[in-house]
């Protein structure tokens, strides 16, 4: 396969992004020509585009299927195996974040909560405890709010990012009006966010459910 410049460039950065979050360059090279192309591809073909080993595309593909970024589909008329991988960046997204979780974050929240109950936990003092229980509470936070996000289908998921840019924006223009003290312009800007907001919340409410 003959791959454009601009291929080459996607897969090269996304290599490079690759190596920058812990992943074998090759491994990320690989799910971008797959992700880029949408076609199943067999090793042999991944092999020859990207120049490197096939020992080394076999033991990539093995990983990028151990995260679920990839999986094995069989074409019509060719006994090779062939690999596809999802083209939905949202179903990607969360593909990630569920793998991460589970292989970086909840081993974490275990040993932070069985530091927690070790009778001997005290002898460190009362502040270590509480760096500790902190740094516990906050990964709880965002795991409980990951879990939320990742059950909603994406538009839904779309539509509760941009609320909370919204909200943001609000609280930042609440803030900035307490700063800078109220002006008409600014009280009537402030009314119209707040009233956008009174409206947006219920939607909120109603997409995420109770």
């Amino acid at each position: 396969m003959q791959l454009t410049q601009t291929s080459q460039k996607f897969i090269l950065h996304w290599g490079e992004m690759g190596t920058r979050w812990g992943v074998n360059r090759t491994v990320a090279q690989i799910h971008a020509l797959l992700y880029l192309t949408g076609k199943p591809l067999p090793a042999d073909e991944i092999a020859d585009t990207l120049s490197v080993a096939r020992s080394n595309v076999s033991n990539s593909i093995r990983e990028l299927q151990a995260w679920n970024l990839i999986k094995l589909v069989h074409v019509m008329g060719d006994r090779r195996d062939h690999f596809e991988a999802s083209t939905d960046i949202w179903e990607l997204s969360r593909t990630v974040i569920r793998e991460r979780k589970e292989r970086e974050i909840m081993p974490t929240i275990e040993m932070l909560r069985e530091l927690l109950n070790h009778p001997e936990i005290m002898l460190d003092g009362v502040e270590r405890a509480n760096r500790v229980r902190e740094m516990l509470t906050m990964l709880e936070t965002i795991t409980l709010w990951s879990d939320e996000m990742l059950r909603l289908d994406t538009e839904t998921l779309t539509k509760v990012l941009k609320l909370g840019a919204k909200i943001q924006k609000l609280i930042r223009g609440d803030v900035l009006g307490a700063v800078a003290g109220p002006s008409a312009t600014g009280s009537k800007s402030s009314k119209s966010q707040s009233n956008q907001a009174q409206t947006d919340m219920p939607a909120l409410g109603s997409m995420i459910g109770p």
